[in-house]
């Protein structure tokens, strides 16, 4: 009796497993690649010229590689469906790689950039707004730049 409750228990096992992990099956769970702040891959230049036309401040990530707290933000408050939607409608929105990117050198020695994460709030002419040091929720970022930017 022990044998046949065995067997039926691990084919039961087998054949749930085969259709949860089928490829191409459905699934009930939220893709959040999609969510959160959607960067834009293009140089500073080219941001100011989008925030010129569509009347947006420039929102800039100034992070290193190496900077855990960054990597931390990256992965917990910029995929924050919330902080996305805020940010993705009101700003241009830059990942700035401080120390290899081509802009990064010169945007740090421009807005004094000395630590990292450092958040960057630029207007269309190219002058600092407003900017957030550290590593932040996302409540607490959302409370720091709807004070900083009225």
């Amino acid at each position: 009796m022990k044998k046949v409750l065995f067997l039926l228990f691990s084919l039961g096992f087998i054949f749930t497993s085969f259709t949860l992990f089928r490829p191409g099956a459905v699934s009930n769970t939220v893709n959040l690649a999609d969510e959160g702040i959607n960067f834009q891959n293009i140089s500073f230049e080219e941001a100011l010229k989008l925030a010129k036309e569509q009347k947006k401040i420039i929102f800039i990530d100034a992070y290193t590689e190496w900077c855990g707290p960054c990597k931390k933000m990256a992965a917990t408050t910029f995929k924050d469906p919330v902080v996305g939607k805020y940010f993705n409608d009101r700003f241009i929105n830059l990942k700035v790689e401080m120390e290899k990117s081509a802009d990064g050198p010169e945007l740090g020695r421009r807005y004094r950039v000395r630590a990292y994460p450092t958040l960057l709030f630029i207007d269309e002419e190219g002058k600092l707004v407003h900017s957030i040091l550290g590593l932040h929720s996302s409540d607490e970022l959302m409370a720091k730049v709807k004070e900083g930017i009225k």
